[in-house]
């Protein structure tokens, strides 16, 4: 009967705090939308466009991952720090769905996730600084350089993982996973910025490199701190 009431708890949990990202978004729609420029668009297969639809699928995991912490542990510290990536990254999730709305693009990619990452960096050889824009054509890519995943992204069966452990091994899971996360997270954002001339988007992605990055260095520190 413990083991129903816990399942039971676990899934109301997830509902809650699915239900919350899902709010999140909504309104940070709503931001993307006010936010993005409609003057100056970028072409689907832009790195503006390719990092605004690869960034939501990666934030779109690190939100999962944060539900799943919040009900394996009781460490305040942990569901802080989960609650915390939970609501920027749900956020900065809808404000890029936002942008691409404006931008009249679709949500789905027309070529394989990171493929933008691949494309040459304007000013070393590559396309020019507005290569992205509208009138801009982007080289195509080798598909034998575009990676299978995603840089830092768990996979389903480390996700599955997660969900198994409770207290401090949970934590120490979840720590884990999300250094790694971060880590290609920020790699992405320093691609997009190395490659986009929009502040929209540019602004967006230095937030998300600062934010990240100072939130590795605290998770590293909690995970030296919760020993195995």
């Amino acid at each position: 009967m413990s083991d129903v009431r816990s399942r039971r708890g676990i899934g109301f949990t997830v509902f809650v705090g699915t239900m919350l990202a899902l709010v999140l978004v909504a309104a940070s729609l709503m931001i993307g939308r006010v936010t993005a420029s409609a003057e100056v668009v970028p072409s689907t297969r832009s790195a503006e466009a390719g990092f605004a639809r690869d960034m939501q699928t990666h934030h779109d995991q690190a939100v999962e991952m944060s539900i799943i912490v919040r009900d394996r542990t009781d460490d305040a510290d942990v569901r802080l720090l989960a609650y915390d990536i939970l609501t920027s990254q749900a956020r900065q999730s809808g404000q890029m769905y936002g942008w691409l709305a404006v931008w009249g693009l679709p949500q789905a990619a027309p070529e394989p996730a990171m493929t933008w990452m691949h494309r040459p960096i304007p000013g070393d050889g590559g396309a020019g600084a507005h290569a992205g824009h509208a009138g801009g054509g982007e080289p195509d890519v080798d598909p034998a350089l575009v990676p299978d995943t995603m840089p830092g992204l768990a996979t389903r069966e480390q996700l599955d993982e997660l969900a198994t452990l409770s207290g401090r091994a949970a934590e120490r899971r979840y720590l884990e996973l999300m250094i790694a996360h971060h880590e290609g997270g920020a790699e992405m954002a320093e691609a997009v910025v190395a490659r986009s001339s929009m502040p929209v988007v540019t602004d967006l992605a230095n937030s998300m490199i600062a934010a990240q990055r100072s939130e590795i260095q605290l998770m590293q520190d909690l995970l030296a701190a919760r020993p195995a």
